[in-house]
C-alpha cells in the first residue's frame, strides 16, 4: 500500500517537473510582455522600481527550467539528496513568488499617485511639431487607448502648444477612428474621443500589474503541490523498509 502510495505520489512529481517547465516559459513571457508594455507608457509612471516585480517573474521563470530539470533527475534515481534540494529551492521560489505578489499589490496601489504627477508634465511638454519621445507617446497612448487629454479634451486648451497653434485644435490623435473627415478643430467635439487619458493609462498599469501578480499566485499553488509530492516521497522513502529493499535490491532476513 505504502509502495502504491511512493508510486503515485512519483508519477506526479514527474508530472508536475514537466509542468515546470511550461510554466518557465509563461512566466518568462510575461516578465518580457510587461517590460514591452511598459515602454510604451514609461513617461507617464516614473518610478522604474514597478518593474521589480517583472524582472523577479523572469528570473523565478528562469529558475523554474533548472528546477525541473533537478526534480525530473532526482524522482527518477530516487535520490534523497537530489529530493531535498528540490524541496529548499522550491520553497525558496515560492518565498520569492509571495515577495513578488506583495510588491505587484504596493506598486499597484502607488500607481495612481504616480501618473497623476507625471502625466501632467508630460502634456504640457507636448510639442506636435517637432515631436520628441514624450510627445510621441502622448499620440500614440491617445490612439491606442481611445482617449484625448488627461481628462477629456478641453484640458488641450491649457497646454503651451495649442496656445502656439492659435487653431483651436487638438493633435490629431485625439480624433475617433470613424471620423475620417476629423480636423482636430473643437468646433466639432463629436469627432474627438471623449474619455481622458490618464484613468485609462493608470487601468492599463494596474492590468500589467495584475498579470503578474495572478501569475505568481498560480504557480506557487503549483510549487505548493510538487513539495509535498517531494516531501511525500522522501518520507515514505525513509520509513518504508520494502521501498528500501526495493531500491537497493536486496532481501529480507
Amino acid at each position: 500500500m505504502g509502495q502504491c502510495g511512493i508510486t503515485s505520489s512519483k508519477t506526479v512529481l514527474v508530472f508536475l517537473n514537466l509542468i515546470f517547465w511550461g510554466a518557465a516559459g509563461i512566466l518568462c513571457y510575461v516578465g518580457a510582455y510587461v517590460f514591452i508594455t511598459y515602454d510604451d507608457y514609461d513617461h507617464f509612471f516614473e518610478d522604474v522600481y514597478t518593474l521589480f516585480p517583472a524582472v523577479v517573474i523572469i528570473a523565478v521563470g528562469a529558475l523554474l527550467f533548472i528546477i525541473g530539470l533537478i526534480g525530473c533527475c532526482a524522482t527518477i534515481r530516487e535520490s534523497r539528496c537530489g529530493l531535498a534540494t528540490f524541496v529548499f529551492i522550491l520553497l525558496l521560489v515560492f518565498v520569492t513568488e509571495v515577495v513578488v505578489v506583495v510588491l505587484g499589490y504596493v506598486y499597484r496601489a502607488k500607481v495612481e499617485n504616480e501618473v497623476d504627477r507625471s502625466i501632467q508634465k508630460v502634456y504640457k511638454t507636448y510639442n506636435g511639431t517637432n515631436p520628441d519621445a514624450a510627445s510621441r507617446a502622448i499620440d500614440y497612448v491617445q490612439r491606442q487607448l481611445h482617449c484625448c487629454g488627461i481628462h477629456n479634451y478641453s484640458d488641450w486648451e491649457n497646454t503651451d502648444w495649442f496656445k502656439e497653434t492659435k487653431n483651436q485644435s487638438v493633435p490629431l490623435s485625439c480624433c475617433r477612428e470613424t471620423a475620417k473627415s476629423c480636423n482636430g478643430s473643437l468646433a466639432n467635439p463629436s469627432d474627438l474621443y471623449a474619455e481622458g487619458c490618464e484613468a485609462l493609462v493608470v487601468k492599463k498599469l494596474q492590468e500589467i500589474l495584475m498579470h503578474i501578480i495572478w501569475a505568481a499566485l498560480a504557480f506557487a499553488a503549483i510549487q505548493l503541490l510538487g513539495m509535498l509530492c517531494a516531501c511525500i516521497v522522501l518520507c515514505r522513502r525513509s520509513r518504508d523498509p520494502a521501498y528500501e529493499l526495493l531500491i537497493t535490491g536486496g532481501t529480507y532476513a
